[in-house]
């Protein structure tokens, strides 16, 4: 794949076109978003958080970077590999935003795995700016075929409307308006999400009991059609205290479990887990209702 520079971003403050001028972001009206030595820009402006460091910490990156490096979830990096770059023409243009792309390893994959013969410009975002500074650190030498990283919010996505092929948003918390917005008619969006017996085998040890799973269908939201919905599942051999402790702290699954279950998880040096993912792919109409 050859990656190009993604121009169409907005500015989060007032929506209008960015223009790259030097080492900075900057729209008509004059804000400015100075791009990083590491290589980001931040356009999440502070009025718009939530919290003064909103998004995963870093130990909880750091978790995620390395369970993710040593090839635990490659599968499925290539089943959305495969998902992505469906139906796309091999042409120049394309674009393909990971909406909470963490440290950014499926955009990495993406790049480097997809087989796509094509241009296209990778845009990463995420709302944590520790997971940010993890994806630019991963990223190679070759500033030009690096996806853009940057520091923002799903609900507030700093793109142009119309200008994105592809959206991408694996394990994350969708904003299907703004996914809609953003997305050019006839556009994807390929979401994973956890089935029903995704880590059952840790949910078990951790909790007391496990709530009855509730039928989810995933049902197209408001102006996208519902394409296809794949399962992926496989069992996972994890061996040694590192990679279980890895598992755990970079799902929600830490903070809900009690002190007893944190316990239990942390005493394991062998684990088999059941991995169980749902990917569905949503087109967005062609045309308004």
């Amino acid at each position: 794949m050859n990656i190009t520079p993604f121009q169409a971003l907005a500015c989060p403050l007032d929506g209008d076109s960015l223009a790259r001028e030097g080492a900075s972001w900057r729209c008509a009206a004059g804000h400015t978003f100075d791009v990083a030595r590491q290589g980001y820009t931040h356009l999440l402006p502070v009025q718009k958080k939530r919290s003064l460091d909103p998004g995963d910490s870093k130990a909880m990156v750091l978790a995620r970077l390395r369970f993710l490096n040593a090839g635990y979830y490659q599968p499925i990096a290539i089943e959305l590999n495969r998902l992505t770059v469906a139906d796309l023409p091999a042409s120049n243009g394309h674009s393909c935003l990971d909406a909470g792309c963490g440290e950014g390893y499926y955009l990495r994959q993406l790049a480097a795995e997809s087989g796509y013969e094509g241009t296209m410009a990778l845009v990463g975002l995420d709302i944590s700016k520790a997971a940010i500074l993890a994806a630019t650190r991963q990223a190679g030498t070759d500033k030009e075929q690096q996806p853009m990283w940057l520091v923002g919010s799903n609900a507030n996505l700093p793109v142009l409307a119309g200008t994105l092929d592809r959206v991408l948003c694996v394990f994350g918390f969708p904003v299907y308006a703004e996914f809609a917005r953003v997305l050019k008619p006839g556009g994807r969006l390929i979401q994973v999400d956890a089935g029903p017996d995704h880590l059952r085998e840790l949910r078990e040890i951790i909790y007391p009991e496990l709530k009855p799973e509730r039928k989810r269908d995933p049902e197209a939201p408001g102006n996208f059609v519902r394409l296809a919905t794949d399962t992926l599942r496989y069992n996972l051999e994890l061996s040694g205290a590192e990679p279980v402790a890895d598992l755990l702290a970079m799902t929600p699954h830490l903070y809900r479990a009690n002190a007893e279950g944190r316990a239990r998880a942390a005493a394991l040096e062998r684990l088999t887990v059941t991995v169980d993912v749902r990917l569905t792919t949503f087109e967005r109409e062609r045309s308004e209702k």
